[in-house]
């Protein structure tokens, strides 16, 4: 059976209509493989008894002639930040570490509507607070690409780490993540497989534990184009539990597959390629162009002049919104709580205890940039910077129909790296994609080709709002194209 856990969605939908293989035997494949790769650290919480409960309902389905959810029988994870009814939910901290959800996330809850079977929650930074999925109170997860001599010492990328690693690894089939400033793109990037963030309000946030309110938005991750198209016209939609969620129709992004981008547009902001980037990611992005070119699509070069601000102003609102919406964790209500001689003083120690170096870091930027003589000065210029970086996009997007650039700005560090870097050269990491992701457009990451030492590189396709439709045809087209197959050494038990 380990043959079916390199299947995509929409080869395991076929061999499951045909009754060529059963969920429970894909299921069955896929708990085996995770046993096997538990030294990965992918999962926080596996779930099997769930998912094969759930596997032996769709095969009964299927053999009843039921109705068929869109994804039946797919195994999928979930990013251990997305609340689920009675399964511990722990946004890899301490503080939420014995959190069980009494209720669903609308994401979750429409992907089991679909059919999905859930294999468990896997690994994320903490409070979705990082790059690489170091700072989790569970441990770091492992990138399943193994080094050039063949140990797996690489990150694989954050916050969505584990989702990455699961879905690279062949640990399931595709896995939620959340993106608030890169962290789906840029660990699909470090993992050769594909993740969208959607435009913000194209997904509920309903039920996801909040970092950056204004900024995180659910997206799937899987080891395809397609396949995260399907994903995500399940997850997609509006919701009347989230005023941020709009009332749009859900298009058929498979449907925009064709393969053909004659006369698209595509636009290449120069401000991307700053002096010194690295020359294998630019190699790749070259690849990209030229493969683009080919295929019958224009190459403009563009401009987005704000984008060298998009840095600073991401960690000025982001750790705002942070400090903000991790005010509730007290210690009086759900979470872990440890005592004090008064209630300031229970306070303090539930917090010091409960969250780790990272989180206190953004919280402390976040209430410094929010206090009284620092808010004009600070959050309320970042607020009028990030509006022109709105406007580039919406300026270049009236001539060119999408753009081009890259995922991240190297190809997957190791974990002794990444742990010996300033605070500041990790923020560096998220460079590329923080931009759309003030800006509210949608961006997704593919691998293309691989570094000189044999790891994956992705690039982004970032579309007008409420358009993943083109940026889906132009992603499809560009994975035809460079036929991007690799994938990483067979986990070793």
């Amino acid at each position: 059976m380990s043959e079916l856990i390199n299947l995509t969605i929409t080869e395991a939908q076929d061999l499951l209509n045909k009754k060529e293989i059963s969920a429970v035997e894909l299921t069955k494949a896929h708990i085996a493989e995770m046993e096997k790769a538990r030294f990965l650290n992918a999962y926080i919480t596996e779930t099997p008894e769930l998912a094969l409960e759930q596997a032996a309902s769709s095969d009964a389905k299927r053999a009843q002639g039921a109705p068929l959810g869109r994804l039946e029988g797919i195994p999928i994870a979930n990013k251990d930040l997305y609340c689920t009814k009675g399964i511990r939910t722990t946004a890899a901290s301490k503080i939420l570490s014995n959190f069980v959800p009494p209720y669903e996330s609308t994401v979750t809850q429409r992907l089991k509507d679909a059919g999905t079977i859930m294999l468990g929650k896997v690994n994320t930074d903490q409070f979705a607070m990082g790059g690489s999925t170091v700072t989790s109170y569970f441990g770091a997860t492992k990138n399943p690409w193994a080094d050039e001599n063949g140990d797996y010492t690489l990150v694989p990328g954050g916050s969505s780490g584990g989702s990455a690693a699961a879905v690279a690894a062949g640990l399931c089939m595709g896995a939620t993540g959340s993106d608030t400033g890169g962290s789906i793109r840029q660990p699909a990037s470090f993992c050769g497989i594909t993740g969208i963030k959607p435009t913000y309000g194209r997904c509920s946030r309903y039920g996801i534990v909040a970092f950056a309110s204004s900024l995180d938005q659910a997206g799937p991750m899987a080891r395809s184009v397609k396949d995260c198209a399907l994903l995500l016209h399940e997850m997609a939609g509006f919701d009347p539990k989230d005023a941020t969620v709009a009332d749009l129709p859900v298009p058929d992004f498979a449907a925009a597959l064709t393969g053909d981008v004659r006369g698209k547009k595509i636009g290449i902001p120069h401000e991307y390629r700053p002096s010194g980037l690295n020359a294998d990611v630019a190699k790749v992005w070259d690849k990209g162009i030229a493969l683009l070119k080919e295929a019958g699509a224009e190459i403009i070069d563009v401009s987005l002049p704000h984008t060298k601000y998009a840095l600073p102003v991401y960690y000025i609102i982001a750790c705002a919104e942070a400090s903000s919406n991790l005010s509730r964790y007290d210690g009086v209500r759900y979470t872990t709580r440890v005592d004090g001689k008064t209630l300031d003083e229970m306070y303090e120690n539930t917090r010091t205890d409960g969250f780790g170096p990272e989180v206190i870091r953004r919280i402390l930027l976040g209430t410094f940039v929010l206090s009284a003589g620092f808010y004009d000065a600070y959050y309320t210029r970042a607020q009028r910077v990030r509006r022109l970086i709105y406007e580039d996009f919406q300026n270049v997007f009236q001539t060119v129909d999408a753009l081009l650039v890259p995922a991240a700005p190297t190809p997957a560090l190791s974990a002794e790296a990444f742990q010996h870097m300033s605070p500041v050269d990790t923020y560096l990491g998220d460079v590329f994609t923080t931009p759309a992701s003030l800006a509210g457009v949608p961006a997704l990451s593919l691998p293309i080709g691989l570094s000189q030492q044999g790891l994956p590189i992705g690039l982004q396709i970032i579309g007008k709002h409420f358009d993943e439709h083109t940026v889906f045809q132009i992603a499809g087209a560009l994975e035809q194209a460079a036929a991007f197959d690799t994938k990483p050494h067979r986990v070793k038990g």
